[in-house]
């Protein structure tokens, strides 16, 4: 009996090891453009971006998918973070930012999105190290 049962809990306990490492770094990729007129999303997991494609649809022009701020420069006299503002398009399995200005050269961005943020995973859930809130995924770029 206690054979059949360690076996069992073994079968059991390798699953959820399996489970929870399959999606351990399908995290969103966050870059500019080739020629740094813009700014790429990709490598969204089907779902998320199928929820993407969803609201997109539902109200394009009021959609915040993604924020991208300037990072004040240690020169610069003013401290706060500006936000750009700019168009976010759907292009394939890609989300495009397109800036309303173009981004400035030599200035560093703060790129912040909740697209592809998982709550929790099993093994999170498991191990008890489940976050309480959504930490949004950020990227600094340079231009």
């Amino acid at each position: 009996m206690f054979k059949r049962f360690f076996k069992c809990s073994v079968i059991v306990w390798v699953s959820i090891f399996v489970l929870s490492c399959s999606n351990r770094n399908n995290k969103p990729i966050i870059k500019f453009s080739g020629d740094s007129t813009s700014i790429i999303i990709k490598n969204i997991d089907e779902a998320s971006l199928l929820q993407v494609k969803n609201a997109y649809k539902a109200n394009a022009d009021t959609l915040n998918l993604v924020s991208v701020l300037i990072k004040p420069g240690e020169l610069d006299s003013i401290q706060d973070e500006l936000e750009v503002a700019g168009k976010v398009k759907i292009l394939g399995d890609s989300l495009i930012f397109n800036p309303d200005q173009p981004f400035i050269k030599g200035k560093d961005y703060l790129v912040e999105s909740y697209i592809g943020v998982k709550f929790a995973t099993v093994g999170n859930l498991i191990t008890g190290s489940a976050k309480h809130n959504l930490q949004q995924q950020k990227q600094t770029l340079k231009r």
